[in-house]
């Protein structure tokens, strides 16, 4: 209540409204704007003759603001990106990502004593429940780790029956304590999830967490160590993952953050929530971009084919990743950072050769007015898929390198939506162009359409085919 009383308060403030005249009536209605928005139900003032209420239309939600957010900031045009107030080149400066993750849930930095506690919860966390080891062993060789780690994460909801809305009430997350082991779970268990998914593929026995080791470390000791009795990892390689984690722990509402909202909305647990949320970022649209980046720099080959590749690309002959950005309208201010950490990587274990096809295509592209004109600049995809490929990371895991960090942001837009009562189930709205009421047809009478009911099959099946046909 209190929360509807502060929008109507700046409802009042502001005395900018928005005129609409509808021609079909000739009725003129004034639309309260706040902070450069509508609400969209003063929209259902205006209707026809027939009492139907008028609708926005917005696919994609291209021009909806669907929530209020104190999380993170972003001014595309500028290229500015804060983290609860904090620019994220300070952040990735002085800060560390368990760090940055107190502060997008709880909306502060930590002090020391916060901080201590804060990392032995989440170190305690690492430990995952023995099944999930059993679950993970059961997947094929080959299986996608983000597969794997999608499945492993909604399975963890039914490992903790306590912490599932559906099974133990819907209000368990009002208790904040209850609220902070699923967050202390979460950030703990990801990395070891993920460290198990990576040693499944290699064929390896799973290393169990250091409790001596920071997150990061930790993160590496357990997909690399071998049987070394005192192994630690590079701590240039730790500093780089660790701001690496920083730059990707938030970024508004991305396809997978809202993801969280949407889920989150029906009452589901955490787990199941955070595994949608995994899944969307698994498309190659979102989280698979800078695979994608990858695999493009792999197929130009050489500095020599850039500019038929760019040509190609102006004639819409090839896809150009890692360049342009829903809301940045200039340089993506988290590419700066990750480009400087390509230098550092680079110093440590040798420069790639996909580096300079990236540099040179990056220089073309921005002196190049088609690009200028559409404000395709650099995206913090474009480096960062080197620096892992660099690393020695297998490419499939790229994925998986971006949802660990994000997991801090998902549960910070997980907590912030529990606590806004202004939250509801989300259901949009459609606009249907099917048939109308039409009289069910018994089989025999039905005329035979061209709906194309095929599916595709592999040589496997040619075998099987030919006999099925004789």
């Amino acid at each position: 209540m209190i929360r509807i009383q502060q929008l109507g308060q700046q409802f009042n403030a502001t005395k900018s409204t928005l005129t609409i005249q509808d021609s079909r009536s000739g009725k003129k209605y004034e639309i309260p704007i706040s902070n450069n928005f509508i609400k969209a139900s003063d929209l259902e003032k205006i209707k026809d003759e027939k009492g139907s209420i008028i609708r926005s239309y917005d696919p994609g939600y291209m021009n909806t603001v669907n929530c209020t957010s104190k999380i993170s900031f972003i001014d595309g045009d500028n290229g500015i990106l804060e983290y609860r107030g904090y620019p994220i080149e300070q952040l990735a400066e002085k800060s560390t990502y368990l760090e940055v993750a107190f502060l997008l849930i709880y909306g502060e930095l930590p002090t020391q004593l916060q901080y201590d506690k804060w990392c032995k919860k989440i170190q305690t966390h690492t430990f995952v429940h023995q099944d999930l080891y059993g679950l993970l062993s059961q997947f094929r060789y080959d299986a996608h780790p983000m597969g794997m780690v999608i499945s492993s994460l909604s399975a963890v909801s039914t490992l903790h029956p306590e912490a599932n809305p559906a099974l133990s009430g819907q209000n368990i997350y009002a208790d904040q304590k209850s609220k902070n082991k699923q967050i202390h779970r979460m950030i703990g268990s990801i990395t070891t999830i993920t460290a198990l998914a990576y040693r499944n593929r290699i064929g390896r026995q799973p290393n169990q967490p250091h409790q001596q080791l920071g997150y990061v470390d930790n993160f590496l000791y357990m997909m690399d160590r071998l049987n070394e009795s005192n192994y630690t990892p590079h701590p240039t390689i730790t500093k780089v993952l660790d701001i690496l984690f920083i730059l990707h722990a938030e970024h508004e509402l991305n396809c997978s953050t809202s993801a969280v909202r949407h889920l989150t909305s029906s009452g589901v647990d955490i787990y199941t929530a955070i595994a949608g949320a995994a899944a969307a970022l698994y498309g190659p649209k979102h989280g698979g971009a800078n695979e994608a980046v990858l695999r493009m720099l792999e197929k130009i080959g050489s500095k020599q084919n850039i500019p038929q590749f760019i040509e190609n690309v102006k004639n819409k002959k090839a896809l150009l990743f890692g360049f342009g950005h829903r809301v940045y309208k200039s340089y993506d201010p988290r590419a700066k950072i990750v480009k400087q950490l390509a230098y550092q990587v680079f110093d440590l274990v040798g420069k790639d050769p996909l580096i300079e096809i990236a540099l040179e295509l990056e220089n073309i592209a921005l002196n190049d007015k088609y690009f200028k004109d559409r404000s395709l600049y650099p995206n913090v995809d474009f480096y960062t898929g080197i620096i892992y490929k660099a690393l020695g990371f297998p490419t499939d895991m790229f994925p998986l390198l971006f949802a660990i960090p994000r997991i801090s942001g998902w549960l910070a837009h997980w907590c912030e939506f529990l606590d806004d009562p202004e939250n509801k189930i989300v259901r949009p709205r459609q606009n249907y162009q099917g048939y109308k009421t039409r009289e069910y047809v018994p089989i025999d009478q039905r005329k035979q359409t061209d709906a194309y009911i095929h599916a595709s099959s592999t040589s496997f099946s040619t075998r099987r085919n030919v006999s099925v046909k004789k």
